[in-house]
């Protein structure tokens, strides 16, 4: 029996599903985070371990590493669309995509449409007659704008920019300064922080009333309805969000455009991937 693998994999966790040639699911797996450019190791561990655990789910507890060997695999990753990146993994046949791409074809399957994927990073895709056009999902370092790490870093920035009286000291960016002694400690973590680090903190810009809360979310805003404005050009198209903030963009950009409910996840889309690699 053939066996379709789909990975999902992002700055949160890794998750795998394992389906038979008709799309069922047998089993699924999860595992750390899967990003390329900021852990190409550390991904594969993931991916492996995910896997295996899908496999035990999908085949039995007794299930063997030759059972990787049979998988077709698609795989949605964070940082796909850097230079070089690849995996060295035993898979049959393996396709390997930007988690847009599957977050797009999971969420629209062969539909028009747009998809603004917000979780710990960003990327913003439309598909139109078939064709995948992305924006965006350059990683936090150049992008993720809208992204929970894009959040938080932005909170720890505009604390040092209190410091040096650029912007107002309000009530949270002091307690950002306290929580970490000094300026100081803020660079020291910024400095060896990695993307989920910095979105562990979008949830005290989320909801705040506070000033800095406050413009720091509208930029975010801004810069996601951007983003789709661009990709929506003179032709519009139905607006799917994803990832764990999309509750908080789809509101505020509620009417702005037609917004829909996505017909599948991104690991759908990567099931969807593999049997294409077939």
């Amino acid at each position: 029996m053939a066996l379709f693998l789909g990975i999902d994999g992002g700055g949160t966790g890794c998750r795998a599903a394992v389906a038979d040639a008709s799309g069922r699911i047998l089993g699924t797996g999860v595992a750390g985070p899967a990003n390329l450019t900021s852990d190409p190791a550390g991904t594969r561990a993931n991916i492996l371990a995910a896997t295996r655990a899908a496999l035990a789910a999908a085949v039995g507890p007794d299930a063997g590493e030759g059972e990787l060997t049979r998988l077709v695999a698609g795989l949605g990753l964070a940082g796909a669309n850097t230079t070089g990146a690849s995996l060295d993994l035993p898979f049959a046949k393996l396709r390997l995509e930007t988690d847009a791409v599957t977050a797009v074809k999971g969420a629209l399957w062969g539909g028009d449409g747009i998809v603004a994927a917000i979780g710990t990073g960003s990327v913003f895709a439309s598909q139109r007659n078939g064709v995948i056009r992305q924006v965006g999902g350059w990683g936090l370092v150049l992008g993720d704008e809208g992204s929970g790490a894009w959040l938080g870093r932005s909170l720890l920035a505009r604390a040092l920019r209190a410091v040096d009286e650029f912007v107002p000291l309000s009530p949270l960016l002091a307690e950002v300064i306290a929580d970490h002694r000094d300026p100081a400690g803020i660079v020291s973590v910024a400095r060896d922080a990695r993307p989920a680090d910095f979105a562990a903190l979008a949830p005290r810009v989320l909801g705040s009333s506070d000033p800095a809360a406050v413009a720091i979310l509208d930029q975010a805003v801004a810069d996601v309805a951007a983003a789709i404005a661009h990709l929506q050009g003179d032709n519009p198209v139905p607006v799917v969000f994803l990832g764990g903030l999309a509750p908080v963009f789809a509101r505020a950009l509620a009417g702005r455009w037609d917004m829909r409910a996505p017909l599948g996840t991104a690991l759908d889309g990567a099931l969807i991937l593999a049997r294409e690699a077939a």
